[in-house]
C-alpha cells in the first residue's frame, strides 16, 4: 500500500514538473514580416482555393492590362491579355511559359507583397524604424527586402517597405540592383477585403499621375 501511494506522489509530481515547463515555454515572437502578412489576411491564404486579378491597364478598358487566375495548391495559371489566353503549371514549364511567368511574378508581387515578405526565400529583411514616407511624408515604419544577387528574375533588387502601426502596408519605394536611391516610389491604397485577403488596388506614382491598379480580384476559398 506504502508502495502504492508513493508511486502516486511520483505521477502526481511528474505531472506537475511537466505542466509546470508547459507553462514556462515562450512564446515565439513574430517577426515584423509575419507581422504584415498577418494583418493582410495570411492566415486565412490556406483556405484560398484561387486567387484571381488583373494588374495594370485602365478601368475604361476592361481588356487591357494582365488578368491572372492561380491556384496555389497546384501551381496551375492562366493569363489573359489582349484576348490571348495562355495556361501553364509553375512545376514544369516551357518557354512560352518562362515568358508569361516573369509578368506573373511581378505582377503577383504587388497584388501580394505583404505575403512574399514570408514566402520568399534567400532574401535579407532588416529591423523596423520609424521614418517620413517618402510619396505622403507621413511617419511610418520601414523594413528593407534585399533579393539575393544569384536567382530569380530580379536578382539584387531592394524594397523599402513602409507600413502604419496596424502593419497595413503603405508605400513602398523600389531600389534597381539595391542602388542607393529609389527607381520608383508609389502609394498602397483602396485596400479592399476578399475572403478575408486584404489587397491595396492603387498604387500612386510619386511625381506621376500614373496609377498602377491591382483590379478585378477574386479569392475563391476552399470548400
Amino acid at each position: 500500500m506504502k508502495k502504492l501511494l508513493f508511486l502516486s506522489f511520483l505521477i502526481i509530481i511528474s505531472s506537475c514538473k511537466q505542466a509546470e515547463e508547459k507553462k514556462e515555454e515562450p512564446v515565439k515572437e513574430l517577426t515584423t514580416a509575419e507581422k504584415i502578412a498577418n494583418a493582410h489576411g495570411y492566415e486565412n491564404w490556406q483556405n484560398v482555393k484561387t486567387f484571381a486579378f488583373t494588374f495594370g491597364g485602365n478601368i475604361e478598358d476592361p481588356n487591357s492590362g494582365r488578368s491572372w487566375v492561380w491556384n496555389p495548391k497546384t501551381n496551375d495559371i492562366t493569363l489573359t491579355r489582349n484576348g490571348e489566353t495562355t495556361e501553364y503549371n509553375r512545376n514544369s514549364m516551357d518557354s512560352i511559359a518562362l515568358k508569361a511567368d516573369r509578368g506573373f511574378i511581378n505582377d503577383k508581387f504587388w497584388a501580394l507583397i505583404p505575403f512574399q515578405l514570408v514566402w520568399d526565400e534567400g532574401v535579407t529583411i532588416s529591423d523596423s524604424e520609424k521614418i517620413t514616407s517618402p510619396v505622403n511624408q507621413e511617419d511610418l515604419n520601414k523594413i528593407t527586402i534585399t533579393y539575393s544577387n544569384e536567382g530569380g528574375y530580379t536578382p539584387g533588387d531592394a524594397y523599402d517597405i513602409y507600413f502604419d502601426d496596424d502593419y497595413i502596408i503603405r508605400e513602398w519605394s523600389f531600389r534597381r540592383g539595391n542602388a542607393p536611391e529609389p527607381s520608383m516610389s508609389n502609394t498602397f491604397e483602396n485596400y479592399n477585403d476578399h475572403n478575408g485577403i486584404k489587397v491595396a488596388q492603387d498604387h500612386q506614382i510619386a511625381g506621376s499621375d500614373r496609377n498602377l491598379l491591382v483590379r478585378n480580384i477574386k479569392v475563391v476559398l476552399e470548400e
